[in-house]
């Protein structure tokens, strides 16, 4: 497939510059060599970012969760012309970046680069596998420049 399409929506009513999730995007999707190759299978990327209320009713209906979560990616695969989607809850990355004293902006590329390993592949659903993408989220996050 040729370019992929990257589109990245605000659905909250915060202010929040998006420009550079889409830079960060693309910064990933150029990263061949780090074994990421599975994101090439996408013609489109859709991005959007929620509050907490959004996420829990998502989080509820896809993974029985009823609770909010900071990311979710949903691989519709070829079927749908291989769109990809990621959601980003800004509520949960604004308090994750207070408590891990990052600044809003790395919390919110760190988890688009969450969402996309799990478009590529990863799960982090054993403590082994979580490890492991861990591990490679850091490989990549170390390769983006803000």
């Amino acid at each position: 497939m040729g370019k992929i399409k990257i589109e990245i929506n605000n659905l909250t009513r915060k202010k929040i510059i998006l420009g550079f999730l889409k830079k960060v995007a693309e910064q990933i999707l150029s990263l061949n060599k780090l074994g990421i190759k599975n994101l090439k299978k996408f013609s489109e990327l859709s991005v959007a970012v929620v509050g907490d209320k959004e996420m829990i009713k998502l989080n509820k209906k896809h993974r029985n969760r009823n609770y909010t979560t900071d990311v979710l990616a949903f691989d519709y695969g070829l079927q749908f012309g291989g769109q990809g989607e990621i959601i980003i809850c800004l509520d949960q990355a604004k308090r994750q970046a207070k408590e891990l004293n990052n600044v809003l902006k790395e919390e919110l590329s760190i988890l688009l680069v969450h969402g996309m390993l799990h478009l590529a592949g990863y799960d982090d659903k054993t403590k082994k596998d979580f490890n492991k993408m861990l591990k490679k989220q850091k490989e990549v996050w170390q390769k983006i420049i803000l």
